[in-house]
């Protein structure tokens, strides 16, 4: 049903009073969606983030102290001191775990107490406990697992990072926090139509992005192991442009580089960067990033740093003139109201993540594993990411490009990029 106003000059008859989707955006602690996200590993700090003093912070609602000791062990553990409640972004790290600053009390990486110097002795040492998550630590990103420990997953490894030409770094300068909810954020990584309009057609031809970006491609959005990913296909003169894009369950986005122009018949670029959207409570939500570097063609140093628009980084005059991503995503509100929405065919990708999503929150609800989530520590997720020109000349019809488009892209998305298609 149509939720457009049927009369000129009547804002007072539009839909207010509306309420956010809580089923899809609210994600503390005993929330659908919170404990959806819980059954994924989520990234809370890089290594380099780390000092000789605790680090706070928040994430799915909860507030947490992230340290390393002497040791070299890292740990994350409830902020609040399970003595009196101090935050233990004031502990004292030691060689051993981390004492609070208030009675001394001391917690091992994993939560154990190890003393109560203030107190009566434990006379049960070791076996009490303030909370903790488990860590994995993967090319210096720390990840924890905040769900049920009988249901934890193995880490999930893309086919990618086994590629031997492919050298996989932390991006801790291209980390952010968005001043909105999580899904705004993934959902922009499932929209191909916007790479046209926000990046060139709109406000100009942004840095970073090539001006055949502006070629508004034939979409195509498919459901696959653990996710979707959309093919993007634009005719660019001679060739055809597949750009191919993996939004992975639970909140997950791969991304190829946004530079392609389209112009040279190659297999050019596979995946750029990986992007975890993580919530840190439903209003706010923190990007972390890994680059993958491909040794046969390295990044550029400007790559590295963060992109245009991704940031509340610049005068609010030029974000007007100049919107980026981070405008189209927080202006839609701290929690877009879905009700309000007119979607289009374009928002296709949206619609299908939308679905999986309540599947998953459904399927942990019945007390089964939600799709993307990995109990194989040798599975490896395939990754279609990827920019691919092929030289493929201009069809006599319409009609004969659509498929001539739609054949080339399924063709790219489902073989393999490397091998495959060869340069002209």
């Amino acid at each position: 049903m149509s939720k457009f106003i049927s009369k000129p000059f009547s804002a007072y008859s539009s839909p207010l009073g509306h309420r956010s989707d809580d089923l899809l955006t609210r994600v503390g602690r005993g929330t659908p969606c919170g404990e959806y996200l819980r059954r994924f590993w989520q990234p809370v700090s890089f290594v380099q983030e780390l000092s000789d003093v605790p680090t706070r912070v928040r994430i799915l609602g909860e507030d947490l102290v992230v340290f390393r000791d002497g040791r070299g062990s890292i740990g994350v553990l409830d902020l609040h001191c399970s003595h009196r409640g101090a935050s233990l972004e004031f502990g004292v790290i030691g060689e051993r775990g981390i004492r609070c600053f208030y009675h001394g009390w001391s917690y091992d990486t994993d939560g154990t107490i190890l003393e109560t110097p203030a107190g009566a002795p434990l006379s049960n040492a070791g076996k009490l406990f303030q909370g903790a998550y488990p860590v994995h630590i993967f090319h210096d990103l720390i990840f924890i697992y905040m769900g049920p420990p009988d249901c934890k997953p193995a880490f999930p490894m893309l086919d990618v990072y086994d590629d031997p030409n492919i050298v996989v770094e932390p991006a801790l300068e291209r980390t952010g926090v968005m001043e909105c909810n999580w899904l705004q954020i993934q959902e922009n990584g499932m929209d191909p139509a916007h790479t046209a309009f926000l990046h060139v057609l709109v406000s100009g031809t942004q840095r970073g992005f090539s001006s055949e970006m502006g070629v508004l491609p034939q979409m195509e959005f498919i459901a696959n192991e653990t996710g979707t990913h959309y093919i993007a296909t634009r005719r660019v003169g001679e060739n055809v442009w597949v750009r191919i894009v993996d939004a992975m369950l639970g909140n997950v986005n791969i991304i190829p580089p946004d530079d392609q122009k389209g112009d040279t018949a190659e297999v050019s670029q596979g995946p750029f960067t990986v992007i975890w959207a993580v919530p840190m409570d439903d209003t706010c939500t923190k990007r972390y990033y890994l680059l993958l570097n491909d040794k046969r063609a390295p990044l550029k140093q400007h790559q590295r740093i963060r992109a245009f628009g991704q940031a509340n980084d610049r005068i609010y005059s030029e974000r007007q003139q100049h919107p980026g991503d981070y405008d189209a995503m927080t202006s839609q509100g701290p929690i877009n109201i879905h009700a309000y929405e007119n979607l289009a065919s374009s928002d296709i990708g949206v619609s299908m993540f939308r679905n999986y999503l309540r599947e998953g929150i459904e399927a942990v609800q019945a007390g089964r594993n939600p799709l993307g989530v990995v109990h194989d520590d040798r599975f490896r997720i395939r990754t279609r990411t990827q920019n691919t020109v092929i030289h493929a000349p201009p069809t006599a019809t319409a009609a004969q490009e659509r498929q001539l488009l739609t054949t080339i892209g399924r063709d790219v998305a489902e073989g393999d990029y490397r091998t495959k298609w060869k340069p002209k």
